[in-house]
């Protein structure tokens, strides 16, 4: 898994939507799986939520809170 694919997830925002303005890895894991059924959208953020998506399916949440902890913006 790409290094700056994982970082951009604890530093970006979401770009429209319910949430918009938050940060993708603060998307609930609900969201994620509603987005799946309808289709992730094309794209980078596509593939960043499908990568969340993945992390949080098999409880690597805790690689989040790392990357957080050194490369978050909060």
């Amino acid at each position: 898994m790409n290094r700056e694919i994982l970082i951009d997830l604890v530093n970006q925002t979401m770009p429209f939507g319910k949430y918009k303005g938050r940060l993708l890895c603060d998307i609930p894991e609900y969201y994620l799986v509603w987005m799946k059924g309808q289709g992730f959208p094309p794209g980078k953020l596509g593939m960043q939520l499908s990568t969340l998506y993945e992390i949080r399916l098999n409880g690597l949440e805790g690689i989040l809170t790392e990357l957080r902890r050194t490369y978050g913006k909060g």
